[in-house]
């Protein structure tokens, strides 16, 4: 399905190309994942297989280079796939971490050693991957975070708790961010590639968490205990570079969240269209009702304008400036958004909204974390108020 501009023609970084993509990732999530969903659902976390079939496709590592393993093209192909997913209805795989997020520092911070070592299997789904930020203590501070490496000869021993990570259940890779330095702030975060697959002597995965809504991603504590990493997996070319390159990162991050916020919206919107040409109440159909038809053009006009902003932003990512303001305008502008209008759609579903048999009922669970991850709304309003 194209996306549609302001006057419904396909969005500007849109070519021929990107809807072959769209076809292509639209059949694997709805042939190959969804008719699995209440399984998944069940056992809280997604299959590994479904990693690797996604890979057979080519469908992870979008945009790294193909001499990595990866399918060579921009930040737009990873967009599409997400939006497939969002719009498919499909939330088990966590593609926006592994695929839009870790692939995206090792491609922009990894030496040639570490990209030939850790990409292709990113790219061929044989290795799962996470990042680790956020702590038990320290929410979106991560200048305050606790997690420490200590060098010690060629290795360094990491120690800390990261909690909230996604896919930290099933991840072999986990890029995460420590305290190199415990007497600086900014300037003491690094960031280490940590290899826990199998569960390695001094790493522990704790509980998967129970959320209120992504049933069925997982979403892990990880802990570290004296935890040995080889010197050779810091990112970048010294200690003290992570904070900069989480700075220089979140704002994909936070337009990878806008993609999906806007796919929700186009979803809720159509579906609740369909229900209410069909769904009858007081002689003839709810869309019959005037209350109806003006929820849902508040909505739809919502959502075309926030597919128009979605789009410009896209743009301006590709060209290289997206800046941090718009980025945070577009992630907390967005996903309140989403969040608006699965709720109103929600309401015109009656008891039947709030019925899991209903997809708005899920779409409305999983929304409410858009508005926290990846720096919550208020963070984003705080980024946006110092660039004024």
């Amino acid at each position: 399905m194209p996306t549609p501009s302001l006057d419904g023609s396909p969005a500007p970084w849109r070519e021929p190309e990107h809807d072959d993509l769209a076809e292509l990732a639209r059949t694997f999530f709805t042939k190959d994942v969804l008719p699995h969903t209440d399984r998944l659902l069940a056992q809280g976390h997604p299959d590994r297989e479904h990693y690797r079939r996604a890979g057979e496709l080519g469908l992870l590592g979008l945009s790294v280079p193909e001499e990595y393993g990866g399918g060579g093209g921009r930040f737009t192909h990873e967009a599409v796939l997400l939006h497939e997913q969002a719009y498919t209805g499909e939330s088990s795989l966590g593609l926006a971490v592994h695929s839009g997020i870790v692939t995206g520092y090792l491609v922009a911070y990894g030496s040639e050693e570490q990209k030939r070592r850790w990409l292709p299997g990113l790219c061929s789904g044989e290795l799962v991957g996470a990042i680790a930020m956020t702590e038990p203590d320290g929410g979106s501070d991560l200048q305050a975070m606790r997690s420490r490496a200590v060098r010690d000869g060629d290795d360094y021993l990491v120690t800390g708790a990261k909690t909230f990570i996604t896919n930290g259940g099933l991840a072999d890779l986990v890029i995460v961010a420590v305290k190199t330095d415990p007497e600086q702030r900014a300037a003491g975060v690094s960031l280490l590639v940590c290899e826990v697959g199998g569960d390695p002597e001094g790493f522990r995965r704790g509980r998967l968490l129970s959320k209120i809504g992504l049933h069925a991603n997982d979403t892990a504590e990880l802990f570290f205990d004296e935890f040995r990493v080889p010197a050779a997996n810091l990112l970048g070319d010294a200690e003290g570079l992570g904070f900069i390159q989480l700075m220089r990162q979140l704002p994909q991050e936070r337009l990878v969240i806008g993609v999906g916020a806007v796919a929700a919206m186009e979803r809720a919107v159509e579906l609740t269209v369909a229900y209410a040409k069909e769904r009858t109440a007081f002689g003839k159909t709810l869309m019959g009702h005037q209350n109806t038809r003006m929820v849902l053009a508040e909505c739809a006009t919502r959502t075309r304008v926030s597919r128009v902003f979605l789009d410009d932003c896209i743009v301006r990512h590709t060209r290289g400036d997206l800046d941090v303001a718009t980025a945070a305008m577009a992630k907390s502008w967005l996903t309140d958004g989403q969040c608006e209008v699965v709720d109103r759609c929600l309401q015109l579903f009656g008891g039947y909204g709030y019925t899991t048999e209903y997809p708005i009922a899920r779409m409305y669970a999983d929304a409410r974390v858009q508005k926290i991850y990846g720096g919550t709304n208020e963070i984003m309003k705080e980024l946006i108020a110092r660039a004024l």
